[in-house]
């Protein structure tokens, strides 16, 4: 039998249009846990401070004369902490040629690429303040740079042979000036256990802390996925609309209450942190802000920043377990 000749997708590929989603697929994580559970407020100063305070010992030997005289007031002045105000940023630079054409998957590169480096820079933040580093005051040719939150803990910790943080003043007064030490591979790092999570609760509690957060990386969320204190999570659910996850946390019953455990991603694997979120926030200099560069050529140019810093408002209202292993 005679072959019939015919046009196949091959014979005709210059005449084809292109298959071009007009989604971009993008993975890459920005969720921001420490942002996302603490506070947020403002600061005055690249330098700004606040007071801390404590109540006095309870004493069960509180018991006086009848008709005795007033005596002495017992006066302790309060802590002044204090942390620098760090400036981040992100520059987005696009040619007047990329604006005219017709962009798949976008309504303008420029929109495109401001919005992408907008979730870039909320995840530098994110690793700053989770990041083992102390203040930094800077300089005209020095970056400021604002304490971690390791280098605030240094009161309730499993320090498990490390060293821990210290700050610029006398009497827990100033910045933390020298962030966590020691730390593997100089000292053996150790696995984390639920002994090491039961001891940083209790040792947050009896300062009076109501922690609710067990903030972990990715490693040591799966340790911590094996303890025997989880809750056992069962939902009755009979209704006819789709049931939807309201947590990614997993629940620790603990001696002194729930305590979420939650992965962060951006925080360093070899810290694990117990918080009360009431007492810890981010402080704005300057919030986010979009500014526009003068032009000097056939070119768009914007400059994403923001300058911030962490502030701890008692860092005896949360535990740190550190030197742990990371994978």
């Amino acid at each position: 039998m005679a072959s019939v000749t015919k046009a196949t997708t091959y014979d005709a590929a210059n005449s084809m249009r292109e298959d071009l989603s007009n989604i971009i697929y993008d993975i890459s994580p920005t969720t921001t846990p420490l942002m996302s559970n603490i506070g947020r407020d403002t600061a005055d100063n690249t330098y700004f401070e606040w007071q801390t305070d404590v109540l006095a010992a309870a004493s069960s030997s509180n018991a006086v004369v009848e008709g005795a005289d007033a005596g002495n007031a017992d006066f302790v002045e309060t802590v002044r902490s204090a942390n620098y105000a760090q400036i981040s940023n992100k520059i987005v630079s696009v040619s007047g040629t990329s604006q005219a054409v017709n962009m798949a998957g976008m309504r303008s590169l420029l929109a495109y690429e401001t919005a992408k480096k907008a979730k870039e820079l909320k995840r530098d933040m994110e690793a700053t303040i989770t990041a083992n580093q102390a203040a930094n005051a800077g300089s005209t040719s020095v970056a400021r740079v604002t304490a971690g939150l390791p280098a605030w803990l240094r009161t309730n910790v499993v320090a498990n042979g490390a060293t821990a943080p210290t700050v610029s003043g006398s009497s827990g007064n100033g910045y933390p000036n020298a962030a966590w030490t020691n730390l593997d591979p100089t000292n053996a790092a150790q696995d984390l256990t639920e002994t090491m999570l039961k001891t940083a609760i209790k040792e947050a509690w009896s300062e009076g802390s109501e922690v609710s957060v067990f903030m972990v990386g990715p490693h040591n969320k799966t340790v911590a996925s094996g303890f025997a204190g989880l809750a056992e999570q069962r939902v009755t659910y009979n209704q006819v609309k789709p049931l939807k996850i309201i947590a990614a946390a997993d629940v620790y019953l603990s001696d002194f209450g729930e305590v979420a455990i939650v992965a962060n991603r951006f925080q360093p694997e070899n810290f694990a942190f117990v918080l009360d979120p009431e007492y810890a926030s981010v402080s704005y200099l300057r919030p986010f802000q979009t500014l526009d560069i003068g032009k000097t050529g056939d070119s768009t140019k914007k400059e994403l920043v923001v300058e911030y810093g962490l502030r701890v408002k008692t860092e005896k209202a949360h535990a740190v377990i550190a030197n742990l292993t990371v994978a």
